[in-house]
């Protein structure tokens, strides 16, 4: 009987507890002020005193969760200018809060007073290390973004928003081939990422996985935002394994994308003309760079390649030796040491071909004599050195030549003309080469 006593005495006080606890929460529960309460008597107290840290506190929590940055922002700025002053206010999370907040209504420059002071109190807060590396990154400082966003995946392995600006990062500072795992996990994430995944097509192009990264440009190529920049490197790769006529249309492509930047519009006209050049259409490539002029006259070499293209434009010779096969310039060369001389027979008795230059060795016969004599042609525009002039004498010399013509489409150099000084050497520059094809039978 006692024991049944013993229990309903403490069952009835443990009833008497739950019910004391249950009133006192509940008590609690309705002292909870509400969202007009909170703003009342915040403003009530900062009318009386604009730094009354209890009001800036609450009133800071309530816009803070409530992600209302624009609200949130100038609370955070007066407890960090306060905190010093009042030992309710921590300033850590003050700093911390403001960095955020600027971040958030992209104040970037002003994000860095907050979010370093913040750095500095603890440098391994996850929140501080995150937006400390998205206001670097947003501010394009990626070399310093990186360390910060490494450093939150250290911490949290886990995270999920950290792969996007990491890859991010390491592209846009260069570390090509270091950004592609982070790139492939952001994708991962969130396949209709475009940037990301632009990023990564261009990053495996940078390393040498050009065969994949292609498949992502051409799959690219009708986006919105970065259809432009798609097309464009679409086009360098082509351009790059000797297809023009598939470059052309990836920057056909790329020209109608409206929204297209300026830097990458008139990119993809210059491309594009050396595209056309590719494939000899030399009129079409004169009008890219006729616009591209109209647009920046000093644009790369436009000035340059305009002259050298319209030049050939309008001399299908020179349009010949410069740019057709080997076929075609073998026989321009055979045609030109036939016309060469006027008051002589000349006869063609041997011709070498190599990667460098054409030789042709012909028999001279002139009214009272008859002679050897070895022309040699180069393709190149830029300047001839002596070394080659050298070699050419050499090459006379050797089969017993009595004069070698040099032939080029662009220049000698000074100490070329002053070795071929006294020497059985006559050296023709692109001028000399103009006047000579313009007598030159093209049929």
């Amino acid at each position: 009987m006692s024991t049944l006593i013993a229990v309903v005495i403490i069952v009835a006080f443990g009833a008497i507890v739950i019910s004391f606890t249950t009133r006192k929460k509940g008590g609690k529960k309705g002292k909870q002020k509400s969202r007009a309460q909170i703003l009342r008597d915040a403003t009530r107290k900062l009318a009386q005193d604009p730094h009354n840290p209890d009001a800036l506190i609450s009133l800071g929590d309530l816009y803070y969760n409530e992600r209302a940055w624009d609200k949130a922002y100038p609370i955070y700025e007066t407890q960090m200018s306060v905190a010093p002053a009042h030992k309710e206010i921590s300033p850590f999370k003050a700093a911390l809060r403001q960095g955020i907040c600027a971040v958030k209504l992209n104040k970037i420059p002003d994000s860095f007073r907050g979010l370093t002071a913040a750095h500095t109190i603890n440098p391994n807060d996850y929140e501080v290390n995150y937006y400390l590396g998205l206001a670097l990154y947003k501010n394009n400082e990626f070399e310093k973004a990186v360390p910060m966003f490494k450093k939150v995946i250290i911490m949290h392995p886990e995270a999920s928003n950290v792969n996007s600006p990491l890859g991010l990062s390491l592209y846009k500072a260069k570390h090509y081939k270091e950004s592609l795992p982070y790139l492939k996990r952001a994708l991962d994430e969130n396949p209709e990422n475009k940037e990301a995944l632009f990023s990564m097509a261009d990053a495996m192009n940078e390393s040498g996985y050009g065969d994949k990264a292609i498949k992502v440009f051409m799959h690219l190529r009708p986006d919105p935002e970065f259809g432009a920049r798609a097309c464009l490197a679409a086009g360098m790769f082509h351009l790059k394994i000797n297809q023009p006529d598939k470059a052309i249309q990836d920057f056909e492509i790329g020209l109608k994308h409206q929204n297209a930047t300026p830097d990458i519009a008139i990119e993809t006209r210059y491309r594009l003309a050396n595209a056309y050049f590719a494939l000899k259409s030399i009129a079409k490539g004169i009008g890219c760079l006729t616009e591209i002029q109209a647009m920046n006259p000093q644009y790369k070499d436009v000035p340059q390649l305009l002259a050298r293209y319209s030049e050939l434009n309008q001399n299908r010779n020179l349009q010949t030796y410069l740019m057709a096969g080997s076929s075609d310039f073998v026989a321009l060369c055979r045609r030109i040491v036939v016309k060469y001389y006027q008051r002589a027979v000349a006869k063609i008795v041997d011709i070498s071909v190599t990667p460098e230059n054409i030789e042709i060795l012909m028999n001279i016969e002139f009214v009272r004599s008859e002679e050897v004599h070895v022309f040699r042609f180069y393709r190149s525009t830029s300047v001839i050195s002596d070394l080659y002039i050298r070699d050419f004498h050499a090459k006379v010399t050797e089969t017993k030549a009595d004069r070698g013509i040099c032939i080029t489409a662009g220049v000698y150099s000074d100490e070329a003309k002053r070795y071929a000084e006294g020497r059985p050497i006559d050296l023709v520059e692109k001028e000399g080469l103009v006047r000579i094809l313009k007598k030159v039978d093209s049929n």
